[in-house]
C-alpha cells in the first residue's frame, strides 16, 4: 500500500461493492455509516443497526471509531452513544484488517457472544446474568422497536428523545439493582 488515503479508499470501495448499504456523510471517505444486519442464528438476526463509522486519518495504522446509530440492547454496547467494547477494534487493531472484517467478523461475534464481565450497558449485563429468558425477551423487543428496517426512515432527533424517555419508562418496570446499574453507566 502506497499511503493510508488509498488503503482506505479502497478499504470503503470494497464496503461499498459488497453486500453493505454505505451512506457517505458529508464528502471525504472519513465518515459514513453502514446498514449491518444482525447475524443469523441470534437474537439480534431480525435487527437492522445503522452502524456509524469514522476512519482516522492514520487508518488502517489506528483503528476506526464504530457505533451504534439505533438502539440496540447488549452488554458490550452502550445504549445512550451506541458505543462498541470490543477489545479487536479498542486494543489490538491491526493494519491487517478493514472494513470488510468489522463487518463480516467482528461486530457478528459481538452480537453471537456477549460478554457480561466487560459491561458498557450495565442493565443488560446484568439482566443477562440474572436472568436470561427476560434478557432475550428484551433484545427482541429492542429489535422489534429500534432495528426494523422501515423504522430508518423516521429516525429524527425528536423520535430518538421519545424513544430515549419510553426506554427510561420501561427500565423504570425492571427490579431496582438494574436501574442502579444504568445510571452508572457514562
Amino acid at each position: 500500500m502506497s499511503s493510508p488515503s488509498k488503503r482506505r479508499e479502497m478499504d470503503v470501495m470494497k464496503l461499498m461493492m459488497s453486500d453493505y448499504n454505505v451512506e457517505m456523510i458529508n464528502d471525504g471517505l472519513n465518515e459514513f455509516n453502514v446498514d449491518f444486519h444482525g447475524p443469523k442464528q441470534s437474537l439480534y438476526e431480525t435487527g437492522v443497526w445503522k452502524i456509524r463509522v469514522e476512519l482516522p486519518d492514520a487508518y488502517p495504522y489506528k483503528s476506526p471509531s464504530i457505533g451504534f446509530v439505533n438502539k440496540i440492547f447488549h452488554p458490550n454496547v452502550d445504549e445512550l452513544s451506541g458505543s462498541v467494547c470490543l477489545d479487536v477494534i479498542n486494543q489490538s487493531w491491526s493494519p491487517m484488517f478493514d472494513l470488510l472484517n468489522v463487518f463480516e467478523v467482528f461486530l457478528p461475534q459481538l452480537l453471537l457472544y456477549p460478554n457480561p464481565s466487560d459491561p458498557l450497558n450495565g442493565d443488560a449485563a446484568s439482566l443477562m446474568m440474572k436472568d436470561r429468558k427476560q434478557y432475550d425477551e428484551k433484545v427482541k423487543e429492542y429489535c422489534e422497536r429500534f432495528a426494523k428496517k422501515e423504522n430508518d426512515i423516521k429516525c429524527t432527533s425528536e423520535d430518538e428523545s421519545e424513544e430515549d424517555e419510553m426506554s427510561d419508562n420501561e427500565s423504570g418496570s425492571s427490579d431496582d439493582d438494574d436501574d442502579v446499574a444504568g445510571h452508572a453507566d457514562p
